[in-house]
């Protein structure tokens, strides 16, 4: 079993106190039930128009107090899970898109966290997140073409010794590491703040653990964690 060895930068906690994070990997099985996604997607859609844990305003308010910090517009570059959230009670539910990242994005729904999915096969070296001198290389899509950009100074940033993997801490991922079905090696981060529960972190990590296990019996799942959990 491989062990993806994430590091938080010394920078993180000045401009997150209490920042923790679950990291999960993953030696991936075949998929064979990818109705388990599509029912979990489902569900949490169902469950973020009807109801949230008492927490989850208040996490999701702490994210965007983050995001200010380090000079981000959470209302134009919200965090993950509330740009999820916020498309599920505009649409009423979310597209599929593959069956792993319907997961982890029902994942996120559910709990209210961002959650990233990578394939770590295709990273240099280990992942690591840390604010960006402004000269990190960026790969995303413009109009339909794929281009490189240059991340902002002073942003947080998830990165690998090749370049930026996610932009503006877990607002936008990249696309040379993008997660799917098909990889062979999968990383989770589950990334939240001492406004959400350890408790409820790892349950979160639970229910997408039981999730890929389900949809890839046989697959392989470690996780452990990064930052403070005492709260």
């Amino acid at each position: 079993m491989f062990t993806v060895l994430p590091s938080v930068s010394n920078q993180i906690s000045e401009i997150a106190p209490g920042f923790r994070a679950l990291s999960i990997s993953v030696e991936a099985a075949p998929l064979t039930r990818p109705d388990v996604a599509a029912e979990a997607l489902e569900e949490a859609c169902r469950f973020v128009s009807a109801q949230q844990p008492e927490w989850a305003a208040a996490h999701l308010s702490a994210w965007a107090d983050v995001f200010q910090k380090f000079g981000a517009k959470p209302k134009r570059t919200p965090c993950s899970a509330e740009a999820l959230r916020k498309r599920v009670l505009r649409d009423g539910s979310l597209p599929a898109i593959d069956p792993v990242v319907d997961l982890y994005n029902a994942i996120s729904l559910r709990y209210a966290i961002p959650v990233g999915g990578e394939n770590i096969a295709a990273y240099t070296g280990q992942p690591r997140i840390c604010v960006a001198e402004g000269n990190e290389p960026f790969d995303t899509v413009k109009d339909g073409v794929t281009v490189m950009e240059t991340v902002d100074a002073g942003e947080v940033i998830w990165r690998d010794d090749q370049g930026v993997t996610c932009r503006r801490w877990n607002w936008r991922q990249g696309i040379r590491t993008r997660l799917d079905a098909r990889a062979s090696r999968m990383w989770f981060i589950l990334e939240s703040l001492p406004a959400m529960p350890v408790s409820a972190v790892e349950e979160a990590g639970d229910a997408l653990i039981a999730g890929l296990e389900a949809m890839m019996p046989g697959a392989v799942c470690h996780s452990q964690w990064l930052g403070n959990t005492q709260n």
